[in-house]
């Protein structure tokens, strides 16, 4: 399971703990879950990524989504760089270098991209694309590997090597998922 909180400041965040533990509502749903004894654990373990959004995509975006909510696909992405200097590399080509621009023109749907600040798997970013259902999603990788635009950047000396390794996640809504 997969929750995206988005903040305005770190502040924020820390104060999200006390106002979980003050309300009555989360505490009374979430019982089982809360008061779970350590032989019955709801979960094996759990990750808390604390990103910045880029430059040119610094708020989250909802996708323009309109088909069926179940055959819809989150597709997650974390981008591992070798070194700092790298990654900064790789979120220079999605800035200044208008990859998220080639994103939007071939309708990704992409809700956030953010630097990784705080979380495992560093140096790396991430962001998430919006599809339909995995039929559209394959077209729209398909499309985006044929761009000559896409071509164009990826085949430049200065983005050679940036990425060491991609994890990707696909993840659907749930019948309580904002969107």
């Amino acid at each position: 399971m997969y929750v995206l909180a988005p903040v305005r400041s770190l502040e924020e965040v820390m104060k999200i703990p006390s106002k979980l533990n003050a309300d009555k509502d989360y505490q009374a749903a979430g019982a089982e879950y809360l008061n779970a004894v350590y032989t019955s654990a709801p979960y094996s373990r759990m990750e808390t990524i604390l990103l910045h959004a880029f430059s040119l995509a610094p708020k989250l975006q909802l996708p323009k989504l309109s088909g069926v909510r179940k055959d819809r696909i989150y597709e997650l992405r974390s981008y591992e760089s070798a070194t700092e200097n790298i990654f900064k590399n790789k979120v220079h080509m999605f800035n200044e270098g208008d990859e998220i621009g080639l994103f939007k023109r071939l309708n990704f749907n992409a809700s956030f991209y953010g630097e990784v600040i705080a979380g495992g798997k560093m140096p790396n970013l991430m962001y998430m694309t919006c599809h339909e259902n995995k039929t559209v999603r394959d077209a729209n990788w398909k499309n985006f590997v044929d761009d000559p635009y896409w071509k164009k950047l990826s085949a430049m000396p200065e983005y050679q090597h940036n990425v060491s390794h991609i994890d990707i996640s696909f993840l659907y809504p749930t019948e309580y998922s904002d969107y």
